[in-house]
């Protein structure tokens, strides 16, 4: 194929991407970072709900571990008793 032939192709879908690209939610939201820089977040860093909802979920993770922790427990206890029964006949 000859130069300019793909040189067209590219412009052509290149443009195009770029335009669709320009008028997406992403486009627009690429162009705000550019014009404003980037933004904090929260106004006075970090809001209070956040961390209290972080603190909320370590908790409920920290009680699923122990959950698990015992499920796990209490199949070992299941499997060795059987296995005993087992040999034992």
């Amino acid at each position: 194929m000859d130069p300019e032939g793909i040189l067209a192709i590219t412009f052509i879908f290149g443009g195009g991407s770029i335009f669709l690209l320009a008028i997406s939610p992403v486009g627009k939201a690429i162009a705000d970072r550019i014009r404003h820089g980037a933004q904090p977040l929260g106004a006075g860093g970090t809001e209070p709900e956040v961390l209290n909802e972080l603190e909320q979920l370590r908790a409920d993770v920290g009680e699923l571990q122990e959950r698990v922790d015992f499920a796990e427990r209490l199949l070992a206890q299941k499997q060795a008793a059987g296995e005993l029964k087992e040999g034992g006949t």
